[in-house]
């Protein structure tokens, strides 16, 4: 058995059959240890109280362990599938490219928004045009690339599109390297706190002055499909 990832979504892959695994906003794994029946956390939510009402699937695992999926919002899903369906699986064939994909360039971007009327920061909140992306990094990379979160994607110029793929990449990359963000309880399966919240520009930011030392302007916030948008009102245009 392995397991991999597509966007945000865990596969399971056994024999002759695969697990799709989406954990939704507050779904996460545990593991029982069989001796003392000891919970290992191995979220990122590292340090919540682990409520045991909240624990919805054991799976009780070759070495006497019981993983276990914890879920107080109960958004995340569990699907069993034939290994021989795994490209006609709909959660997977809709996805768009993942973000370091070479697939994800600049004659694909330009194909993919050339007849669609939206928003830049809903556009790259959709999973159907790049996987993965979260709200804090797409407000990240469109400050970097000086592009107001409400601009319309087909009115974008090509010099505009290849920044703004140069930025995302970047933004992951800086954050990654960082161990991630630390927003309200978020750590690593060690408990160690991410950092890249040190660096952020915009997200969180709002009435602050720009993080752009040529720049007069404020940091301001929106809601745009009821997610909240942070951008510079001088340099973000």
């Amino acid at each position: 058995m392995r397991i991999s990832r597509r966007s945000k979504y865990l596969i399971f892959h056994f024999k002759d059959k695969l697990l799709l695994v989406h954990l939704g906003m507050s779904g996460k794994f545990l593991i029982k240890r069989k001796k003392n029946n000891m919970i290992i956390k191995t979220s990122f939510y590292y340090d919540l109280n682990i409520l045991p009402q909240h624990n919805h699937i054991h799976f009780i695992l070759s070495n006497g362990c019981t993983l276990i999926y914890n879920d107080v919002r109960r958004f995340g899903f569990f699907l069993i599938f034939e290994n021989t369906k795994f490209n006609k699986i709909v959660f997977l064939k809709k996805l768009g490219p993942e973000p370091f994909s070479n697939m994800f360039n600049i004659k694909y971007f330009e194909k993919f928004v050339k007849t669609r009327k939206k928003n830049i920061k809903n556009l790259l909140m959709d999973q159907t045009f790049v996987s993965g992306l979260g709200n804090i990094y797409v407000n990240e990379a469109l400050f970097l690339s000086k592009i107001h979160p409400l601009t319309q994607c087909n009115s974008l110029k090509n010099k505009s599109m290849k920044n703004l793929i140069s930025n995302i990449k970047k933004i992951l990359k800086i954050s990654i390297n960082r161990g991630g963000s630390l927003i309200k309880d978020f750590k690593n399966i060690h408990g160690t706190s991410g950092s890249f919240q040190g660096l952020f520009n915009v997200y969180g930011r709002e009435n602050k002055n720009c993080s752009r030392i040529s720049c007069n302007g404020k940091i301001k916030k929106i809601s745009i499909s009821n997610r909240s948008s942070f951008y510079c009102t001088s340099c973000q245009y």
